[in-house]
């Protein structure tokens, strides 16, 4: 899908027109609407007289005086109630939309992304990002219909176009095209993304973008280094864990260090999930993928940051080699952890991951990783749990969750939950004393492997997948990319 900026002189006679509005009445006044033919208006007149235009509502009509030219109008809702989240919703119901009808190309105002409270700048870095993210459907592996997938070839937007909307505009594709990718890795089925295949994903930008480089750590690196977690967890599987090691920016900088979790399926181990959600379980390197995809962006957009990003990558699979409940595992920290539950391995892996972080002395620390479910629980499926050791990046978090639409809701993680995860025999255990807030105690874990840095966890299983009312397809939501390449600008 191609996007350009174009003033109102370069509108088409030919062109569909889309128009977003908050009422009816609005529709007949807008401005794209100005040159329309007399007996073009008149019947747009007609045709809305009647008609409800609710938030959720989208009203298709061909002009009389050219059958083949289309104009979408989309409700807003109630004016005292917009929002930048409606924004983010109006912008996917705007190419959702144009599928259903299979309009290839329109045109839009900037102005109706309604950029109250935002500069139109960062209205349209939103709207595009939202945009390429409703235009994604994973079909890598289905039969193509007849007549094809629908597609858009082109949305022009109607403004007064100047270089810091062409850089919006380019900001606004860059890390919808990436949010996508990390939702294509994150779909691909657990018997095709391996350890291995997430690793070759991770060199592929290496090679795609010079300013980044990516080496790969194998097995008997990982054992010299001490990463018990990552040895232990991925035992059970034939397939060989995988450390990536993702670099961007000046060397002399002090970087933030991204880790993700890298669990490319997740079967629970000897403690083996219930068949009611395993399927799902390919989607447990979601973490991994985000990091992986953030670093892309943040290299392609040029930010004058260094970045480093590492992902633990590994299978988690029952076996006559998998490690067992009550085992004892030496991190690279040196502090030991005490297996209660092998389906408890994202916090295992991210042990050793957050542990090598410390070698870079960094100015921040985030971890993204689908960690819990019992986050889903506490908050459902639309926020991210958000943990730190520092209150003032958890109102950090909060706002950089709001201004993105990878939204995070602060967490408690006060020192009494340590106790909670003291291990009898090792130094931690990886599962809480009680059943009860196991979002907090997962956090609680991956603290005593941070050191004194400052620190973020985003538990992105409440968002892992879409949902019903999200206009966008169903699978992975690429939950983490957007809020780590903001971080990334907030730490410039």
């Amino acid at each position: 899908m191609k996007f350009s900026l174009i003033t109102n002189k370069q509108v088409s006679t030919s062109a569909n027109i889309i128009l977003t509005v908050f009422s009816v009445k609005d529709v007949l006044a807008h401005p794209l609407l100005k040159p329309l033919a007399a007996e073009d208006k008149k019947y747009i007149a007609g045709a809305i007289a009647n008609a409800k235009l609710g938030r959720k509502d989208i009203l298709v009509y061909n002009l009389p005086s050219a059958p083949q030219r289309r104009i979408v109008i989309l409700g807003l809702g109630e004016k005292n109630k917009w929002s930048r989240h409606n924004l983010l919703l109006a912008a996917r119901r705007i190419v959702v939309a144009l599928k259903t009808h299979r309009i290839q190309s329109a045109i839009i105002g900037l102005d109706d992304f309604n950029t109250r409270g935002l500069t139109p700048a960062s209205a349209l870095v939103l709207a595009i990002q939202n945009m390429i993210m409703a235009s994604f459907d994973f079909v890598d592996y289905k039969a193509k219909p007849e007549g094809g997938w629908p597609e858009i070839e082109e949305i022009s937007i109607v403004c007064r176009p100047s270089k810091t909307l062409e850089r919006a505009l380019n900001e606004g594709l860059t890390i919808g095209q990436e949010v996508n990718e990390c939702r294509r890795l994150s779909n691909t089925p657990g018997g095709i993304m391996t350890p291995r295949k997430l690793a070759q994903e991770a060199l592929a930008v290496g090679k795609r973008i010079k300013s980044v480089k990516v080496k790969v750590l194998p097995e008997a690196k990982i054992k010299e280094l001490g990463m018990g977690g990552v040895i232990g967890v991925s035992q059970g599987s034939s397939e060989k864990p995988q450390f990536i090691i993702m670099e961007y920016g000046p060397v002399k900088k002090t970087p933030i260090v991204f880790v993700g979790k890298g669990v490319t399926f997740d079967t629970g181990g000897l403690n083996l999930k219930p068949s009611d959600g395993i399927y799902e379980m390919h989607m447990d390197m979601s973490g991994g993928a985000a990091v992986i995809h953030a670093i892309e962006a943040i290299a392609k957009l040029k930010l004058p940051v260094r970045v480093i990003g590492l992902v633990p990558a590994v299978e988690n699979m029952p076996s006559g080699s998998s490690y067992h409940p009550g085992d004892l595992l030496k991190t690279i920290t040196g502090k030991t952890i005490e297996i209660l539950n092998t389906d408890a391995e994202g916090r295992v892996i991210l042990a050793d991951g957050l542990g090598y972080a410390q070698r870079y002395k960094p100015s921040l620390v985030i971890d993204v990783a689908t960690l819990t479910g019992a986050a889903v629980v506490a908050l459902g499926q639309r926020t991210n749990a958000l943990f730190s050791n520092k209150e003032k990046l958890l109102r950090l978090g909060k706002d950089v969750g709001d201004a993105t639409g990878d939204y995070a809701w602060p967490m408690p993680l006060w020192e009494e939950y340590d106790d909670d995860i003291k291990g009898t025999f090792g130094d931690v255990a990886n599962l809480g004393k009680t059943r009860y807030g196991g979002s907090i105690t997962g956090a609680a874990f991956l603290k005593q492997f941070v050191g004194d840095f400052p620190w973020i966890h985003l538990d992105i299983a409440p968002m892992m997948t879409t949902i019903d009312g999200q206009y966008l397809s169903k699978g992975s939501s690429g939950a983490g990319v957007r809020f780590l390449v903001e971080m990334a600008k907030r730490f410039v």
